[in-house]
């Protein structure tokens, strides 16, 4: 039984309970053969002290959705993911709103995957361009 995008995003988000993305809000919108886009809030959560998104939470953001993303590609009963290395520029400010990342795969291996995220905001803005390599490793069973 195939589940349907609806059940699968329902999914992705109830697992994302009790976790850093909880807490930044960010919740998985959309996904297809080779993304994942996620959304998160621009709000004082998020800020930094003079009122613009925090370029922490932006990276908090791009890690989320790239290695989500690599999760959602991978055989999770054999191996699971971690970030090996993410890299941000930031190229936009935002006050408020909502900011999108859309991970694209720029290559996806058996051991490493090299992920381009990029993050907009509510007008399709450029905010940010993000780099994330991940790997997978081996469950211990």
């Amino acid at each position: 039984m195939t589940l349907s995008k609806e059940a699968v995003l329902e999914q992705a988000n109830s697992a994302c309970k009790n976790t850093l993305m909880e807490t930044l809000n960010i919740e998985v919108v959309d996904f297809g053969d080779d993304f994942l886009i996620a959304k998160m809030p621009v709000n004082s959560r998020v800020h930094q002290p003079d009122g613009v998104l925090h370029g922490g939470a932006t990276a908090a953001l791009a890690e989320s959705v790239g290695s989500f993303a690599s999760h959602i590609f991978v055989d999770t009963e054999k191996f699971f993911i971690r970030g090996l290395e993410i890299t941000a520029n930031h190229l936009k400010s935002v006050k408020e709103g909502f900011v999108y990342a859309k991970a694209t795969f720029l290559h996806k291996g058996r051991t490493t995957q090299l992920l381009d995220i990029r993050v907009t905001d509510d007008v399709d803005n450029l905010i940010s361009i993000c780099r994330l390599s991940t790997i997978s490793l081996p469950k211990n069973k």
